[in-house]
């Protein structure tokens, strides 16, 4: 584990925000001077390929990131107001949503071929602030 890696992912863990490699930069940065914005996209590229963290694209030309964090988070599903770019997390009904995701998997899977490792569930709307 490099510094730049053990760093990044020390920011991610002491968040609850989705933060962008822009972000994580500035708060690595604070720290770790001589740690460039090149090697945060590159960590975390390589952090999301080996499934340390999530990437997200919520439609703000930004990637946001957040921890993989097993057992440790509950399975959750994001708001994301198109006004503001408010980004909620939510919880509700996710085993309503996880009963009826596996059932869907498992019928794409063998539709076509296909080994589903995970899934991202986003909703685009406006925040109570916005509408």
């Amino acid at each position: 584990m490099t510094i730049p890696r053990q760093a990044i992912i020390d920011v991610l863990t002491n968040t609850s925000e989705h933060l962008s490699a822009e972000d994580i930069y500035l708060a690595v940065h604070k720290v770790y001077p001589a740690v460039g914005l090149t090697t945060v996209y590159r960590t975390l590229d390589l952090l999301a390929q080996i499934g340390m963290v999530f990437k997200f694209d919520f439609g703000d030309g930004r990637s946001r990131y957040e921890l993989v964090e097993e057992g440790k988070k509950e399975h959750h599903h994001h708001l994301v107001c198109t006004g503001c770019r408010r980004i909620i997390d939510y919880s509700d009904f996710i085993e309503e949503e996880v009963k009826l995701f596996r059932q869907v998997e498992e019928s794409l899977s063998k539709k076509h071929n296909f080994k589903i490792t995970t899934h991202q569930v986003q909703f685009l709307g406006r925040c109570s602030n916005c509408k």
